[in-house]
């Protein structure tokens, strides 16, 4: 296949975000690198440079007596944060072990209680380094640990409404939990256990309207009807939904601690896009994301460019388990050619079109796994409320409005999106500016009321992640009294 064309426009758009660096530029993007000489150039020893020797940690002075007290209260709060869920305190610390856990719970407050060395390969959203020692340092000295402790947390909204949605399932299962409800359980009984979760229930309500809104909450159909999988989802116990809560708190660790204003953000749990301009949103849209034999990966990015009519160039594994089993006859009526490699092989090309799987708009941005976000011919799924269908990356609903958006700023460009497609050439349109992009997994989020919204956890990251969090806890923490399992109770 031929090299697209490239049609670079200089005027702003109007999405922003940093520039990646070299090393996560596209291949096209970079410098040619030359060939180096046959033997590398040595310093005389006199213009070689000594290594610096490392800083020395921050000392730490020591604490007062009313410093340790309040340092062990605080330690003893770590189950409200969502660092372990089943642990009590054991006796107070004193001297460098205090030390060496207020260290401990300001990093994992800070970038997350699971180190990533533990992260699944598909997790790579990776927290920022943090060395929590000066800070520590600072405020031992100037007595101002408790102003300390409140700016470790991720100072988003999103946290804080998690952190008080834990309390609120912590208290219900405290009490009991709830009951499992069936396809007969008397409306009173139904009632009941939806207002649990949602205090806005009135004894007058009508039942219908109770269920569209627990429906909406799961992300289902609302439908209004006791169905089966709103059985399911009112039957989820509150253990599981407090792990969705602490893996949900935990990956809110991840994230830097300030986003750019303009991005792109996809909750692959839920299958939407949102885009802020301001940091605030702008527009959303539906998303197809990764079915969970395909999952699509947590990470962040930036959309350095959009192709405009893209070939699909068929990733070797879905050629070798979807494609070449049908027959080369079969693929030639469906269009698509194979193409020799270089190496002696094959590989399967599908060209630029209506029917290519890409659809007319494909938007990219540098990662490991070959994901991106795309048009689609096949626009059924988008009506659906089960959105986890394709092979990783993200089919959108509005792609020409993504581009627009994008786009808008510049005169030459505004509204010629849909004109670009119309041409049928293939063509790649490098954005004068990068927009960040942020794939990220969300299953467990706060409304403004304060009421909780939970989506299904499709790739069983949910219960891997809070499972991990507690077993860090009992291996750093020296505050956690181990307990069983993450299920069972104080």
């Amino acid at each position: 296949m031929n090299r697209p064309d490239m049609i670079r426009f200089s005027t702003l758009a109007l999405l922003s975000a940093s520039v990646l660096n070299a090393s996560t530029l596209p291949a096209y993007a970079q410098t040619p690198v030359t060939q180096p000489p046959a033997t590398a150039p040595t310093l005389p020893p006199a213009m070689v440079q000594p290594v610096p020797p490392a800083p020395l940690p921050a000392p730490i002075p020591p604490l007062s007596a009313a410093q340790e007290a309040w340092a062990n209260g605080w330690l003893r709060g770590g189950a409200e944060q969502g660092l372990m869920a089943r642990s009590k305190a054991t006796a107070s610390l004193t001297g460098e072990a205090l030390v060496n856990a207020l260290l401990d719970r300001a990093k994992a407050l800070s970038t997350g209680r699971v180190d990533t060395a533990d992260f699944l390969e598909i997790w790579a959203l990776r927290p920022e380094r943090f060395d929590p020692r000066p800070g520590l340092a600072k405020a031992v000295a100037e007595d101002r640990l408790a102003q300390w402790a409140n700016a470790l947390t991720p100072p988003y909204a999103g946290y804080d409404g998690l952190r008080k949605g834990l309390a609120t399932y912590e208290a219900i299962r405290d009490k009991g939990g709830w009951p499992v409800l069936t396809a007969t359980s008397a409306p009173m009984v139904v009632r009941a256990r939806i207002a649990l979760e949602d205090r806005s229930v009135t004894p007058t309500e009508k039942l219908t309207d109770v269920l569209q809104r627990a429906q909406r909450r799961y992300g289902l159909n609302p439908t209004g009807l006791l169905d089966a999988r709103t059985l399911a989802a009112l039957n989820v116990s509150v253990d599981d939904r407090i792990a969705a809560i602490m893996a949900n708190m935990e990956r809110w660790r991840w994230m830097p601690r300030r986003l750019p204003v303009n991005r792109v953000q996809v909750n692959i749990a839920a299958a939407v896009l949102t885009v802020f301009q301001g940091d605030q949103p702008v527009t959303s849209m539906r998303a197809v994301t990764g079915s969970p034999q395909n999952a699509t990966p947590m990470l962040t990015s930036s959309i350095h460019s959009i192709v405009v009519n893209p070939p699909w160039n068929v990733p070797m594994s879905i050629a070798k388990r979807e494609l070449f089993p049908k027959g080369r006859a079969t693929l030639a009526r469906q269009g698509y050619k194979i193409i020799k490699t270089p190496e002696g092989g094959e590989r399967i090309v599908q060209p630029a079109g209506p029917n290519s799987a890409l659809g007319r708009l494909k938007f990219d941005f540098a990662n490991p796994f070959a994901v991106y976000l795309h048009d689609t011919p096949s626009r059924g799924k988008f009506a659906s409320y089960d959105r986890l269908a394709s092979h990783g990356c993200i089919r959108l609903e509005k792609p020409v409005s993504l581009a627009e958006l994008m786009v808008a700023s510049d005169p030459e460009l505004n509204g010629q999106i849909q004109t670009l497609i119309d041409a049928g050439k293939t063509q790649r349109v490098s954005l004068p500016q990068e927009v960040a992009v942020y794939l990220l997994y969300w299953t467990a989020f706060a409304s403004s009321n304060g009421t909780m919204s939970f989506r299904a956890d499709p790739y069983g990251w949910d219960k891997l992640l809070a499972a991990k969090i507690e077993a860090s806890s009992r291996r750093a923490d020296p505050t956690a009294l181990p307990s069983p399992t993450i299920a069972s109770k104080d």
